[in-house]
Formats: C-alpha cells, structure tokens, sequence
C-alpha cells in the first residue's frame, strides 16, 4: 500500500539528517544576524504563529484571548515567551558543533513541554516551520536556497530532538506516547 502524501511528510519530519560542517557554518552565520533583534523577530513569530493556529493559544494563558495582533505585540508575557523560545534556539545554534549539548538543551524545552505544559508535539513542527517562513521573509537577502536547505535540517533536528521525550514519557504522564501523535489541530500545516 503506498503511503499518504501526510504520511511521507510526517516521516520525513520524523528523520533528521546529519548537518555537514558548512552547514552548521551557514546556520550560525545568519542566526547571528537574526539574533541581534532576537525579541522583534521572536515576536513576529509568536504572532504570526497565533493569528495562523489559533488553537495554539490554548496553552497560554495570559495571552490565550488576545485575538489582536497589535495587542499581542504589546503583551509583556508574549515578548517574553519570544525572548525564551529565541534564547533556546540560540543554544542549540551556539552549541551546533556540540550534539551532546544540542540534544540536552532540546531535551529539556520537550520535557518542560511534554510533562509541564502537556503541549501536543505537532505544535513545534507548525512553530519551527512558522519561524523559517518569517526568517526568510525578514531575511531575504540572507536565506539562499543553500541556507534554506542547511534551515530544513536544523528545523528537523529540533523536532526530532524536541518531541523524543514524548515517545519516552508514557501515556498519562504528560508524555505523548501513541496516543499523543495524532493531533487535534484542525488549522493546515504551514508549507515550508
């Protein structure tokens, strides 16, 4: 039986492909230019990420109501939850060359998000995607085919690191195990 245009997509995300040297290279470069406005960009992710899959909104409970876009730009709580999510990025950029550390600090941000926040993992496949989609539209200059090549796997391996912890924490517990794979987003997968 042959698999489902969803099911390739789902198994593709599911691999990460080793990043070569010139793409961690090609990685670091721009996210450095990217993280010199880190709050804005982070901003600009978080809303177009909540105007996009407002169903994700639903884990947050200071900003869950806001339906407005200049209000969420002006919310303290989204600037900071914008601030955490590019300092996390950031890490795992910073640490590239390092997978034992890039794969402890995605650890820990699937961990708080799986057992803490019972966040379903297919919201960090539509946020990571959500990222790329604004980084090379701000950054259009700098977002080549190459580096949005070297993009796709670093946003497959934050997926695929992220969302390990939920096939280790059993059902029930906050982790995903089977039962959590199947998500209940009704918006469409960003096509990125």
């Amino acid at each position: 039986m042959e698999k489902g245009q969803g099911e390739m997509e789902i198994e593709r995300w599911e691999r990460s492909e080793e990043l070569s040297d010139a793409e961690k290279k090609v990685i670091q470069e721009t996210w450095s230019r990217v993280y010199a406005n880190c709050e804005d960009v982070g901003v600009s992710i978080l809303i177009r990420f909540f105007v996009n899959f407002p169903s994700a909104k639903q884990y947050f409970s200071q900003f869950k109501h806001m339906e407005d876009p200049l209000e969420m730009e002006r919310s303290l709580q989204l600037r900071k939850h914008a601030r955490r999510v590019m300092g996390a990025i950031n890490s795992v950029v910073e640490n590239i060359y390092d997978s034992e550390k890039v794969s402890s600090v995605l650890a820990l941000v699937g961990k708080a998000h799986a057992v803490k926040h019972k966040v379903e993992p297919v919201y960090f496949k539509i946020l990571i995607g959500v990222m790329l989609e604004v980084l090379s539209e701000e950054y259009a200059n700098e977002f080549t085919p190459e580096v949005q090549r070297a993009w796709a796997k670093m946003k497959s391996l934050i997926y695929t690191h992220v969302t390990a912890v939920y096939k280790e924490e059993p059902p029930g517990d906050g982790g995903g195990g089977s039962s959590r794979s199947g998500s209940q987003v009704t918006e469409p997968l960003p096509q990125t």
